[in-house]
């Protein structure tokens, strides 16, 4: 029969694990939206001189005109921004049938690879030796019970 401990050391292990995971699938999910957006934005490319409105920690606003003369300002922001500052005149690449599908050019998903890649080693990094400290734990545990 298990103990109180026993069940509450196991359940640890468990959310570890499974938040260590999630975040895990998290950012490969990321890094496939990236290419995604990109083949979108190859499919159908359309590219423009942008004029940088604001630059924040969540996103970066672009406004730029297409060849119809229609100003577009995206809501989410341009993709892969590292660098902006407001005022700046920068040329992007757009997807021609969606303008809200922007990215500065010559940027692409390769530049997610760090940060994502870097989040999910460090993530493994406090989980593991946690698992491994649970998991000891509750061998030492079930050792001294049994003696």
């Amino acid at each position: 029969m298990s103990t109180r401990g026993e069940r509450a050391r196991r359940a640890g292990w468990w959310a570890t694990l499974g938040v260590a995971s999630l975040l895990t699938v998290m950012c490969v999910c990321l890094l496939f939206a990236a290419i995604r957006n990109d083949g979108a934005i190859s499919a159908q490319l359309g590219t423009a001189n942008a004029t940088v409105d604001s630059v924040a920690f969540d996103r970066t606003i672009i406004h730029f005109e297409t060849p119809d003369g229609i100003v577009h300002s995206p809501a989410n922001g341009v993709l892969y921004p590292d660098g902006l500052a407001a005022g700046q005149l920068v040329r992007i690449e757009y997807d021609a049938s969606d303008p809200e599908l922007a990215r500065v050019a010559g940027r692409s998903a390769a530049l997610t690879l760090l940060p994502l890649g870097s989040f999910v080693f460090f993530t493994w990094l406090v989980a593991a030796p946690a698992l491994w400290w649970l998991r000891r734990l509750g061998k030492r545990t079930r050792t001294e019970a049994a003696a």
